[in-house]
Protein backbone atom coordinates (compact mmCIF):
# COMPACT_ATOMS: atom_id res chain seq x y z
CA UNK A 1 0.00 0.00 0.00
CA UNK A 2 1.29 3.45 -0.95
CA UNK A 3 1.02 6.02 1.81
CA UNK A 4 3.11 8.92 0.51
CA UNK A 5 0.70 11.56 -0.79
CA UNK A 6 0.35 12.46 -4.46
CA UNK A 7 -1.33 15.34 -6.24
CA UNK A 8 -4.99 15.66 -5.37
CA UNK A 9 -7.44 14.62 -8.06
CA UNK A 10 -10.52 15.62 -6.04
CA UNK A 11 -10.98 18.10 -3.23
CA UNK A 12 -14.08 19.24 -1.40
CA UNK A 13 -16.13 16.89 -3.56
CA UNK A 14 -14.90 18.54 -6.77
CA UNK A 15 -12.46 17.46 -9.49
CA UNK A 16 -9.16 19.32 -9.33
CA UNK A 17 -8.40 21.49 -12.36
CA UNK A 18 -4.86 22.79 -12.87
CA UNK A 19 -4.91 26.43 -13.91
CA UNK A 20 -1.99 27.06 -16.27
CA UNK A 21 -2.58 30.70 -17.11
CA UNK A 22 0.07 33.38 -16.86
CA UNK A 23 2.26 32.17 -19.71
CA UNK A 24 3.53 34.84 -22.06
CA UNK A 25 1.81 33.23 -25.05
CA UNK A 26 -1.63 32.09 -23.97
CA UNK A 27 -3.47 29.55 -26.08
CA UNK A 28 -6.17 31.41 -28.04
CA UNK A 29 -9.77 30.50 -27.38
CA UNK A 30 -9.08 28.08 -24.56
CA UNK A 31 -12.09 26.99 -22.54
CA UNK A 32 -12.10 27.15 -18.77
CA UNK A 33 -14.50 25.19 -16.57
CA UNK A 34 -17.28 26.94 -14.70
CA UNK A 35 -15.73 28.58 -11.63
CA UNK A 36 -17.80 26.63 -9.08
CA UNK A 37 -17.50 23.26 -10.85
CA UNK A 38 -13.88 22.46 -9.95
CA UNK A 39 -11.27 22.89 -7.25
CA UNK A 40 -8.77 25.25 -8.83
CA UNK A 41 -5.12 24.21 -8.47
CA UNK A 42 -2.46 26.88 -8.82
CA UNK A 43 1.29 26.27 -8.76
CA UNK A 44 4.46 27.87 -9.99
CA UNK A 45 6.58 26.16 -12.64
CA UNK A 46 9.92 26.80 -14.30
CA UNK A 47 8.47 29.51 -16.54
CA UNK A 48 5.73 31.12 -14.43
CA UNK A 49 6.26 32.29 -10.84
CA UNK A 50 3.36 31.90 -8.44
CA UNK A 51 2.63 35.63 -8.23
CA UNK A 52 2.18 35.84 -12.00
CA UNK A 53 -0.02 32.73 -12.09
CA UNK A 54 -2.15 34.10 -9.27
CA UNK A 55 -2.58 37.40 -11.10
CA UNK A 56 -3.68 35.62 -14.25
CA UNK A 57 -6.17 33.58 -12.25
CA UNK A 58 -7.69 36.73 -10.78
CA UNK A 59 -7.98 38.18 -14.28
CA UNK A 60 -9.39 35.14 -16.08
CA UNK A 61 -11.68 33.44 -13.57
CA UNK A 62 -14.77 34.82 -11.86
CA UNK A 63 -13.42 34.39 -8.34
CA UNK A 64 -16.74 35.38 -6.77
CA UNK A 65 -18.00 31.90 -7.68
CA UNK A 66 -14.92 29.84 -6.75
CA UNK A 67 -15.59 27.28 -4.00
CA UNK A 68 -12.23 25.54 -3.59
CA UNK A 69 -8.54 26.35 -4.04
CA UNK A 70 -5.62 23.93 -4.12
CA UNK A 71 -2.20 25.52 -3.81
CA UNK A 72 0.72 23.55 -5.22
CA UNK A 73 4.38 24.55 -5.23
CA UNK A 74 4.77 28.28 -4.73
CA UNK A 75 8.49 28.12 -5.60
CA UNK A 76 10.22 27.65 -8.93
CA UNK A 77 13.49 25.99 -7.94
CA UNK A 78 13.84 25.75 -4.17
CA UNK A 79 11.78 27.17 -1.33
CA UNK A 80 13.80 28.88 1.39
CA UNK A 81 11.17 31.23 2.81
CA UNK A 82 8.03 29.16 3.31
CA UNK A 83 4.42 29.76 2.38
CA UNK A 84 3.88 33.15 4.03
CA UNK A 85 4.43 35.20 0.87
CA UNK A 86 1.90 32.98 -0.89
CA UNK A 87 -0.57 33.47 1.97
CA UNK A 88 -0.03 37.23 1.63
CA UNK A 89 -1.32 37.04 -1.94
CA UNK A 90 -4.28 34.84 -1.05
CA UNK A 91 -5.53 36.66 2.01
CA UNK A 92 -5.10 40.10 0.42
CA UNK A 93 -7.79 39.10 -2.09
CA UNK A 94 -10.12 37.35 0.35
CA UNK A 95 -12.89 39.83 -0.45
CA UNK A 96 -12.89 38.54 -4.04
CA UNK A 97 -13.74 34.98 -2.92
CA UNK A 98 -17.02 35.33 -0.98
CA UNK A 99 -18.05 31.71 -1.73
CA UNK A 100 -14.72 30.04 -0.99
CA UNK A 101 -15.32 27.03 1.25
CA UNK A 102 -12.16 24.92 0.99
CA UNK A 103 -8.40 25.49 0.78
CA UNK A 104 -5.55 22.99 0.51
CA UNK A 105 -1.99 24.23 1.01
CA UNK A 106 1.09 22.51 -0.46
CA UNK A 107 -0.31 19.93 -2.85
CA UNK A 108 3.16 18.69 -3.81
CA UNK A 109 4.73 15.29 -4.39
CA UNK A 110 8.11 13.95 -3.34
CA UNK A 111 9.46 14.63 -6.85
CA UNK A 112 8.96 18.33 -6.11
CA UNK A 113 10.12 18.25 -2.48
CA UNK A 114 10.02 15.76 0.37
CA UNK A 115 7.08 16.16 2.72
CA UNK A 116 9.40 16.91 5.66
CA UNK A 117 11.02 19.74 3.70
CA UNK A 118 7.82 21.67 2.99
CA UNK A 119 8.00 25.00 4.81
CA UNK A 120 4.63 26.09 6.07
CA UNK A 121 3.84 29.25 8.02
CA UNK A 122 0.99 30.80 9.97
CA UNK A 123 -1.90 28.93 8.37
CA UNK A 124 -4.34 30.43 10.87
CA UNK A 125 -4.48 33.36 8.48
CA UNK A 126 -6.63 31.31 6.10
CA UNK A 127 -9.60 30.58 8.40
CA UNK A 128 -9.32 34.11 9.79
CA UNK A 129 -9.59 35.54 6.26
CA UNK A 130 -12.57 33.32 5.37
CA UNK A 131 -15.06 33.01 8.24
CA UNK A 132 -17.23 30.78 6.03
CA UNK A 133 -14.48 28.24 5.33
CA UNK A 134 -15.62 24.60 5.68
CA UNK A 135 -12.42 22.70 4.90
CA UNK A 136 -8.69 23.26 5.37
CA UNK A 137 -6.00 20.78 4.37
CA UNK A 138 -2.26 21.11 4.31
CA UNK A 139 0.86 19.09 3.67
CA UNK A 140 4.12 19.57 5.57
CA UNK A 141 4.73 20.95 9.04
CA UNK A 142 8.17 22.60 9.05
CA UNK A 143 7.70 26.10 10.54
CA UNK A 144 3.97 25.43 10.87
CA UNK A 145 2.14 27.92 13.08
CA UNK A 146 -1.43 27.54 14.28
CA UNK A 147 -2.82 30.24 16.51
CA UNK A 148 -5.70 29.46 18.87
CA UNK A 149 -8.90 30.80 17.36
CA UNK A 150 -12.65 30.40 17.26
CA UNK A 151 -14.12 29.52 13.89
CA UNK A 152 -17.84 28.91 13.52
CA UNK A 153 -17.79 27.12 10.16
CA UNK A 154 -14.72 24.87 9.86
CA UNK A 155 -15.86 21.26 9.48
CA UNK A 156 -12.82 19.42 8.12
CA UNK A 157 -9.14 19.81 9.04
CA UNK A 158 -6.38 17.56 7.70
CA UNK A 159 -2.63 17.88 8.29
CA UNK A 160 -0.33 15.50 6.41
CA UNK A 161 3.30 15.47 7.50
CA UNK A 162 6.23 13.34 8.56
CA UNK A 163 6.52 15.10 11.91
CA UNK A 164 4.02 17.41 13.61
CA UNK A 165 5.59 19.52 16.38
CA UNK A 166 3.76 19.75 19.70
CA UNK A 167 3.03 23.49 19.42
CA UNK A 168 0.40 23.17 16.64
CA UNK A 169 -1.23 20.27 18.48
CA UNK A 170 -1.44 22.32 21.66
CA UNK A 171 -2.82 25.25 19.67
CA UNK A 172 -5.52 23.03 18.18
CA UNK A 173 -6.47 21.96 21.69
CA UNK A 174 -6.93 25.64 22.51
CA UNK A 175 -9.10 26.35 19.44
CA UNK A 176 -12.88 26.58 19.57
CA UNK A 177 -14.26 24.78 16.50
CA UNK A 178 -17.91 24.01 17.24
CA UNK A 179 -18.70 22.79 13.70
CA UNK A 180 -15.74 20.41 13.39
CA UNK A 181 -16.85 17.10 11.87
CA UNK A 182 -13.62 15.54 10.56
CA UNK A 183 -10.11 15.86 12.01
CA UNK A 184 -7.05 14.02 10.71
CA UNK A 185 -3.52 14.60 11.96
CA UNK A 186 -0.38 12.80 10.85
CA UNK A 187 1.77 13.11 13.98
CA UNK A 188 4.90 11.61 12.46
CA UNK A 189 8.24 10.76 13.99
CA UNK A 190 10.69 12.61 16.20
CA UNK A 191 13.28 12.18 13.44
CA UNK A 192 11.36 14.84 11.49
CA UNK A 193 10.04 17.06 14.25
CA UNK A 194 7.13 14.95 15.48
CA UNK A 195 7.84 15.45 19.17
CA UNK A 196 4.30 15.26 20.53
CA UNK A 197 4.11 13.56 23.90
CA UNK A 198 1.21 11.40 25.12
CA UNK A 199 0.03 14.25 27.34
CA UNK A 200 -0.34 16.48 24.26
CA UNK A 201 -2.57 13.85 22.66
CA UNK A 202 -4.63 13.43 25.84
CA UNK A 203 -5.14 17.21 26.06
CA UNK A 204 -6.28 17.33 22.44
CA UNK A 205 -8.70 14.45 22.98
CA UNK A 206 -10.16 16.22 26.00
CA UNK A 207 -10.54 19.46 24.04
CA UNK A 208 -12.33 17.66 21.21
CA UNK A 209 -15.15 17.07 23.67
CA UNK A 210 -16.12 20.65 22.82
CA UNK A 211 -16.86 19.55 19.23
CA UNK A 212 -20.26 17.84 19.49
CA UNK A 213 -20.44 17.16 15.75
CA UNK A 214 -17.10 15.36 15.45
CA UNK A 215 -17.65 12.08 13.62
CA UNK A 216 -14.21 11.17 12.24
CA UNK A 217 -10.91 11.29 14.10
CA UNK A 218 -7.55 10.33 12.67
CA UNK A 219 -4.41 10.32 14.82
CA UNK A 220 -2.09 8.63 12.38
CA UNK A 221 1.47 7.97 11.30
CA UNK A 222 2.99 8.22 14.78
CA UNK A 223 5.96 6.58 16.43
CA UNK A 224 4.04 6.75 19.72
CA UNK A 225 1.01 4.96 18.28
CA UNK A 226 0.75 2.59 21.26
CA UNK A 227 0.47 5.53 23.65
CA UNK A 228 -2.04 7.21 21.34
CA UNK A 229 -4.12 4.03 21.30
CA UNK A 230 -4.15 3.96 25.10
CA UNK A 231 -5.26 7.59 25.22
CA UNK A 232 -8.00 6.98 22.65
CA UNK A 233 -9.23 3.95 24.58
CA UNK A 234 -10.10 6.20 27.51
CA UNK A 235 -11.25 9.35 25.67
CA UNK A 236 -14.98 10.19 25.97
CA UNK A 237 -14.99 11.82 22.52
CA UNK A 238 -14.67 8.38 20.89
CA UNK A 239 -18.24 7.45 21.86
CA UNK A 240 -19.61 9.96 19.36
CA UNK A 241 -17.44 8.93 16.42
CA UNK A 242 -18.51 7.03 13.32
CA UNK A 243 -14.95 6.33 12.17
CA UNK A 244 -11.52 6.20 13.79
CA UNK A 245 -8.12 6.08 12.10
CA UNK A 246 -4.99 5.00 13.98
CA UNK A 247 -3.19 3.75 10.90
CA UNK A 248 0.28 4.37 9.41
CA UNK A 249 2.11 4.29 12.75
CA UNK A 250 3.95 1.83 14.97
CA UNK A 251 0.97 0.23 16.68
CA UNK A 252 1.88 -3.04 18.39
CA UNK A 253 0.39 -5.50 20.84
CA UNK A 254 0.53 -3.04 23.74
CA UNK A 255 -1.61 -0.46 21.98
CA UNK A 256 -4.00 -3.06 20.62
CA UNK A 257 -4.50 -4.55 24.09
CA UNK A 258 -5.29 -1.08 25.44
CA UNK A 259 -7.93 -0.62 22.75
CA UNK A 260 -9.56 -3.96 23.49
CA UNK A 261 -9.61 -3.40 27.23
CA UNK A 262 -10.85 0.20 27.03
CA UNK A 263 -14.24 1.64 26.17
CA UNK A 264 -16.48 -0.14 23.64
CA UNK A 265 -15.56 0.43 19.99
CA UNK A 266 -18.19 -1.71 18.33
CA UNK A 267 -20.33 1.31 17.44
CA UNK A 268 -17.75 2.41 14.86
CA UNK A 269 -18.60 2.06 11.20
CA UNK A 270 -14.92 2.16 10.20
CA UNK A 271 -11.72 1.60 12.17
CA UNK A 272 -8.35 1.70 10.40
CA UNK A 273 -5.36 0.09 12.10
CA UNK A 274 -3.44 -0.47 8.86
CA UNK A 275 0.36 -0.43 8.79
CA UNK A 276 0.52 -2.05 12.22
CA UNK A 277 3.15 -4.14 14.00
CA UNK A 278 0.83 -6.40 15.95
CA UNK A 279 1.69 -10.06 16.32
CA UNK A 280 -0.42 -12.60 14.48
CA UNK A 281 -2.17 -13.77 17.67
CA UNK A 282 -3.10 -10.19 18.59
CA UNK A 283 -4.25 -9.47 15.05
CA UNK A 284 -6.55 -12.49 15.23
CA UNK A 285 -7.84 -11.31 18.59
CA UNK A 286 -8.61 -7.83 17.26
CA UNK A 287 -10.31 -9.25 14.18
CA UNK A 288 -12.33 -11.70 16.25
CA UNK A 289 -13.44 -9.06 18.75
CA UNK A 290 -14.18 -6.14 16.46
CA UNK A 291 -14.63 -7.70 13.03
CA UNK A 292 -18.19 -8.93 13.59
CA UNK A 293 -19.33 -5.42 14.55
CA UNK A 294 -17.27 -3.00 12.41
CA UNK A 295 -18.01 -3.16 8.70
CA UNK A 296 -14.73 -1.57 7.61
CA UNK A 297 -11.88 -2.81 9.83
CA UNK A 298 -8.40 -2.11 8.42
CA UNK A 299 -5.74 -4.56 9.58
CA UNK A 300 -3.12 -4.50 6.83
CA UNK A 301 0.27 -5.09 8.50
CA UNK A 302 3.31 -2.90 7.96
CA UNK A 303 6.11 -4.29 5.79
CA UNK A 304 8.90 -5.78 7.93
CA UNK A 305 12.58 -5.14 7.40
CA UNK A 306 14.43 -8.33 6.53
CA UNK A 307 17.53 -6.99 8.28
CA UNK A 308 15.77 -5.67 11.39
CA UNK A 309 12.41 -7.45 11.69
CA UNK A 310 11.91 -6.01 15.18
CA UNK A 311 12.21 -2.39 13.97
CA UNK A 312 9.11 -0.21 13.62
CA UNK A 313 8.70 2.76 11.30
CA UNK A 314 5.95 5.22 10.49
CA UNK A 315 4.53 5.00 6.98
CA UNK A 316 5.50 8.58 6.05
CA UNK A 317 8.63 10.20 7.47
CA UNK A 318 10.95 12.14 5.21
Amino acid sequence: MRYYPSHLTRFHGLPVHHFDGGEDQERPGRDLPAPASVAWRLAADWEVPFEKRWGAFLDEVCTEEVAALVIGAWWQEWDEDGIDSCLDLLTAEAHRFPRLRAVFLADVESEETEISWIKQGDVSRVPRAWPGLYELGLRGADDLVIEPLRHESLRRLRIECGGLPPEPVRALAACDLPALHHLELWLGTSWYGGDCAPEDVRALLAALGRCPGLRHLGLCNSDIQDEIAAAVAAAPVVAGLDSLDLSMGTLGDEGAAALLSGQPLTHLRAFDLGHHYMSEPMTRRVRGTLGPHIADLGLTPAPRSTHRPEARYVAVGE
